[in-house]
């Protein structure tokens, strides 16, 4: 038998023997066969066989001569007669040696040659030739069966090992691919927790400075210093620079951001009120008055409730410093300023001003306010038949009407209109509407001796 490794190999020639014709007028042929599934060699020794002892033993003709494995030709089978071309089976030279298979074969082959050299025999020993000739080809057929069965299975093993290890190859590509996205994935995110880590770090280094810090004050003024109540605690704990910083008044510990002033004299003021380029609407209704509106770096109203919060404990003044479109400037001081006062509910009260001590040069615009409730579009809380804020197109502590009008319309110097733009009317009256005002507060500085 061949074992399934060998049963491998394909023919390279056409696996064919021809019918053989009389052997007085037979031609040399040479048929190149490889031993793909063994078939054809099997077919063809068998066939030629069963040719030859036809016509020793029925015919009655000279016995041709049958050898194997000729050293002088290199066939695997060579049919031959004295009077003419001998028949050869060769296999191919790119197939390998099976010769230690064909044992078998040699041994029915020196049976028939014993029986071809004693063809002369009785007729009863020829006929066991013959029946014994046909049992040996029935099992040579046999053997023939069960390896083409075997090669079919071989082949079909084949096919199905193709189609998996073509599946196993796209696995493989797909494993690959997913690994590699896997890996830029990781990659990613390794870099992304670096960088985490490192805010974190920083984080932490900052926390611990910050910690560190608030370790160090050993009295009220240090403790000040982190928790400024205004902007002249943020002066007195070193903050030179005009700008915006986080005040924590007594009355509203959560703090907000306001804009310092710390060059005009002497520093310390917490702007209030800013109007430079119209940039910012100032008709609003009440919320928007109580609560603050407009940016703290540019226009902007820091708002009632807050102005409360920090002018409550009492004892600050107020400036307001004006400029034209002329750039010709003016201010105007009071050593008294609140809002709201020792009221208990500020915004029920309407935020009433206090404001008194006038001095300056911008002449007094806002004594005559002093007590007034604020006054806003849709809060009339003015001594006016009309709603003062309506009427002037602004939000003040109106009286019946007034005689300042800061955050009214900003109408860009003289206008035909009556005291709706940005009026202070004891400098420049009541149709000229100021490019700049700013008004700021700051704790009372006692006089100097």
């Amino acid at each position: 038998k061949f074992s399934i490794t060998e049963l491998r190999h394909h023919c390279r020639g056409d696996c064919h023997h021809p019918l053989p014709q009389p052997l007085s007028t037979a031609l040399h042929q040479q048929v190149p066969v490889c031993l793909f599934l063994s078939v054809c060699l099997f077919l063809s020794v068998c066939l030629s066989v069963s040719v030859c002892l036809s016509v020793c033993l029925f015919l009655s003709v000279s016995p041709p001569i049958i050898s194997t494995n000729p050293k002088e030709s290199g066939a695997l089978v060579t049919v031959s007669r004295g009077d003419g071309e001998p028949i050869s089976i060769f296999l191919d030279p790119n197939c390998p040696d099976y010769s230690d298979n064909f044992l078998r074969w040699e041994e029915v082959q020196s049976s028939l040659l014993r029986a071809l050299t004693n063809q002369n025999a009785d007729d009863w020993q020829e006929r066991g030739l013959v029946r014994k000739l046909e049992e040996e080809l029935k099992v040579l057929s046999g053997h023939t069966h069960s390896l083409r069965l075997e090669a079919d299975s071989l082949k079909r093993g084949q096919g199905s090992l193709g189609q998996r290890l073509d599946s196993l190859q796209s696995e493989q590509s797909q494993m690959i691919q997913l690994l590699s996205d896997r890996q830029a994935g990781v990659m990613k995110l390794l870099g992304g927790i670096g960088d985490s880590l490192l805010g974190l770090q920083r984080e932490a280094e900052s926390l611990k400075r910050l910690k560190t810090e608030l370790q160090k004050p050993t009295n009220m003024w240090q403790a000040r210093a982190l928790r400024p109540r205004d902007c002249s605690e943020v002066l007195a704990a070193g903050g030179s620079q005009d700008g915006v910083y986080s005040v924590f008044p007594t009355h509203d510990p959560a703090g907000f951001m306001v804009s310092c002033d710390m060059t005009t004299e002497g520093g310390g003021w917490t702007v209030i009120q800013r109007r430079e380029d119209g940039s910012v609407n100032f008709f609003r209704d009440w919320s928007a008055y109580r609560d603050g509106f407009g940016k703290i770096t540019g226009e902007h109203w820091l708002g009632l409730q807050r102005m409360y919060s920090l002018s409550r404990s009492g004892g600050y003044e107020l400036r307001i410093d004006l400029a034209d479109f002329d750039n010709a400037t003016a201010f105007a001081r009071y050593g008294v300023f609140a809002v709201g006062g020792d009221s208990v509910n500020a915004e029920e009260d309407g935020y009433p001003l206090t404001v008194d001590q006038y001095s300056g040069t911008a002449g007094d615009s806002l004594l005559k306010h002093s007590g007034m409730r604020f006054t806003t579009r849709d809060r009339d809380q003015d001594q006016s038949e009309n709603n003062c804020a309506a009427y002037y197109q602004g939000a003040w502590w109106y009286r019946n009407c007034h005689t300042s009008n800061l955050n009214g319309q900003y109408l860009r110097g003289g206008h035909a209109s009556y005291a709706d733009g940005v009026e202070w009317s004891s400098w420049t009256g009541w149709q000229y509407s100021l490019r700049f005002t700013e008004m700021k507060i700051r704790p009372r500085r006692d006089p100097d001796p």
